[in-house]
């Protein structure tokens, strides 16, 4: 099978071509598994922080991508309740214990066991991969493969870091940063809660043009201060200073949701925070980590039931080291999908 597979970390500034098309036997499921024929694999930041270095070390050599949809191809011996053909979709999530704690209260994002797809396992930047059939979940019909992918992640984080809020309908939320997560984030706040006004900061006037046409009542860059201050926001740039900004904008007793598994400029830390002016008045600061199986198909149910369609651009499968070089250089509208034949 073709497949592009990260072999080292580096520098994606330095380097524009992480990523090595390579040609791979088929794995083959185990009892418990999925053989899956990929059809379209999402781009995350995600994978820009697993090429740089920022997330625990990923298990050398990888296949990346983590937004994963395809085809049944073979099922293991003790799989019987789907067949060959059906659609499958497999998220960051792809393995925990499923008996610490964590797993039994349903918070298998905290299971210290927890194992990502594409940077622990062999992900979807591939023809074929192969996952549990428990970390796998069925496509709702209304979505193609290309619009499904980015559900898997952009939408179902998105989903979390909204439900993590407490946001109820008619207050104020607002997002910063505006890329696939974002746009999705907007789309359902329309749905969910018509009487929220949203306010997006951007760093980029396309983002910021592309908030307004979904919807938002105010765009403005991450350094601004929007009319007025916000119940809750959720944060989903790659860098810090955006969330020193966001804390300045929200009410008192508001909550800010941190949305990213890590931040590139991780070794500055917070100096420049003003307790009175940033954290005073009971403000809250949650992190989101990963994302349970219960989110994934919560979600879904609630895309399929809203129409939900992200804004993709198309790669093929060879055009990888291109798609993530764009994500790095913040050249981001929607989510970027590759199709894979």
């Amino acid at each position: 099978m073709k497949a592009m597979v990260l072999n080292k970390l580096c520098n994606l500034k330095e380097n524009k071509t992480p990523l090595e098309p390579t040609e791979l036997p088929v794995p083959v499921p185990g009892e418990h598994d999925i053989l899956l024929k990929v059809s379209s694999c999402g781009v995350c930041h995600t994978e820009l922080d697993e090429i740089e270095g920022r997330t625990p070390p990923p298990r050398l050599p990888v296949i990346p991508g983590h937004q994963v949809v395809g085809r049944v191809e073979a099922l293991g011996s003790q799989v019987s309740d789907i067949k060959t053909g059906d659609r499958m979709g497999v998220a960051w999530i792809f393995s925990t214990c499923g008996h610490c704690k964590f797993c039994l209260a349903g918070n298998e994002n905290l299971c210290p066991e927890f194992l990502a797809t594409g940077r622990d396992a062999n992900g979807g930047y591939a023809q074929y991969m192969t996952v549990a059939r428990r970390f796998a979940f069925v496509i709702p019909e209304v979505f193609s493969d290309v619009e499904a992918a980015p559900l898997l992640c952009a939408g179902a984080i998105g989903y979390r870091s909204l439900r993590l809020t407490g946001l109820r309908d008619g207050q104020r939320l607002g997002l910063t940063g505006f890329g696939a997560s974002g746009h999705l984030v907007l789309k359902m706040v329309k749905h969910k809660y018509p009487n929220t006004d949203v306010y997006v900061f951007a760093r980029s006037a396309e983002e910021r043009r592309f908030a307004l046409e979904l919807g938002a009542v105010w765009v403005g860059d991450t350094t601004e201060r929007a009319p007025y201050t916000l119940d809750s926001i959720i944060d989903t740039t790659p860098a810090w200073q955006p969330i020193v900004e966001a804390l300045a904008n929200l009410e008192s007793g508001g909550r800010l949701v941190i949305n990213a598994i890590r931040k590139e400029d991780d070794k500055h830390s917070l100096l420049d925070l003003d307790y009175p002016k940033h954290l005073w008045q009971e403000k809250e600061i949650k992190s989101v980590a990963n994302i349970t199986q219960s989110d994934i198909s919560e979600f879904l149910s609630l895309a399929a039931e809203m129409n939900l369609k992200p804004e993709v651009q198309v790669f093929t499968l060879e055009q990888a080291n291109e798609a993530l070089i764009e994500l790095k250089n913040g050249r981001i509208r929607g989510a970027k999908v590759l199709k894979i034949d």
